[in-house]
């Protein structure tokens, strides 16, 4: 007969194994990371195409404006010789009116000592006006192409105006986006950082890897901050790598080819990665947001391995980056010179 009476370990046993699934991310949780992630790392790009078109609208402008310049400088040439020629008729006007240029033809014809300086004057006065005529002609044809040159001037200034309008509203409109996003992709690394334990990889589409050198800078537009050997409040002893001042979730890129030998999620540095490069020597990078990498993967120079954030003890948005002789903490090297001295000049 079977017995009714339940193992007395059993309902301990089942407790803990429901709490353990709880307590790991679910696969919602890892859609959600990897969407957030996906998000700011697809609004980077969008932001960087966005930048690139409105500065070309602005190289634009700027080529605009010297073209406009030119069409003004040309206008006051213009101007002053249309003066100069409205002097000249001036003065032709009150030469032929002291020389009787004002007397009718007939008294003219009545008034000549011979046929020949009826001719000669005749001559002369046709001669001044033909050359009035022509200076007349060219003032007009010249006020009137460069009335024509400052319409299309004015217009292409409105266009390009508009065009850089709407690049800033494209931009701010990016701006906005990537700004909720990056609360979005922190609060869930913060979480992370809380329960001690890393959500995985998120795989991101990488970008084109162009890069031919073996070593490159950990975030491609670089601003130094803290240093290393800093000393501080924040820190303990003195400050164990560099800082790059870059926003929450910047990609960060594997400073060279090698093996992810640590992932965690804990601690003072937050998210961290740990890479070891052949030749004995490892590379750190704190305080992330998200990493798309998983511990044991091979990364190549340039390759997404994370997004900046600022877990752990950060007081604010930035990427700790370390140079080691070992994957431990106490080992590290100044990693300015240290790059430096593979092709990578950064201070």
């Amino acid at each position: 007969m079977r017995s009714s009476r339940r193992h007395p370990l059993l309902v301990p046993v089942l407790l803990c194994a429901l709490a353990v699934l709880a307590a790991r991310p679910g696969d919602d949780d890892t859609h959600t990371a990897a969407g957030a992630s996906g998000e700011v790392a697809r609004l980077y790009q969008d932001a960087a195409v966005a930048a690139q078109r409105y500065e070309a609208g602005r190289q634009a402008a700027d080529a605009q404006r010297a073209r406009a310049q030119r069409v003004e400088a040309q206008l006051d040439r213009e101007r002053r010789e249309i003066a100069r020629l409205h002097e000249d008729l001036g003065r032709i006007a009150r030469a032929q009116y002291r020389s009787g240029g004002g007397i009718p033809m007939a008294a003219r014809i009545i008034l000549a000592d011979s046929p020949e300086d009826l001719m000669r004057d005749q001559h002369v006065f046709s001669q001044a006006d033909l050359a009035v005529g022509n200076a007349i002609g060219r003032s007009h044809r010249a006020e009137a192409r460069l009335a024509g040159d400052e319409v299309k001037a004015a217009s292409a200034w409105r266009t390009l105006e508009k065009r850089n309008a709407e690049l800033a509203d494209l931009k701010q409109g990016i701006q906005r986006k990537l700004e909720e996003a990056r609360g979005q992709l922190q609060g869930q690394a913060d979480a992370s950082v809380a329960a001690g334990s890393c959500r995985g990889a998120v795989r991101l589409d990488q970008p084109p890897i162009r890069v031919t050198d073996p070593w490159v800078a950990p975030v491609e537009t670089v601003e130094l901050s803290a240093g290393f050997g800093s000393g501080g409040s924040r820190w303990a002893n003195r400050h164990t790598g560099q800082d790059f001042a870059v926003p929450i979730g910047t990609p960060v890129r594997a400073a060279g080819a090698g093996r992810v030998v640590r992932v965690s999620c804990g601690g003072a540095f937050g998210i961290e990665i740990v890479i070891e490069h052949p030749g004995g020597y490892y590379t750190q990078y704190a305080h992330l947001a998200a990493v798309t990498v998983d511990q044991g993967d091979r990364v190549t120079t340039g390759q997404w391995i994370a997004q900046s954030g600022t877990t752990g003890n950060s007081t604010g948005p930035h990427l700790h980056f370390e140079v080691r002789v070992t994957p431990d903490m106490g080992s590290a090297v100044d990693p300015l010179p240290w790059l430096a001295q593979r092709g990578v000049p950064l201070g």
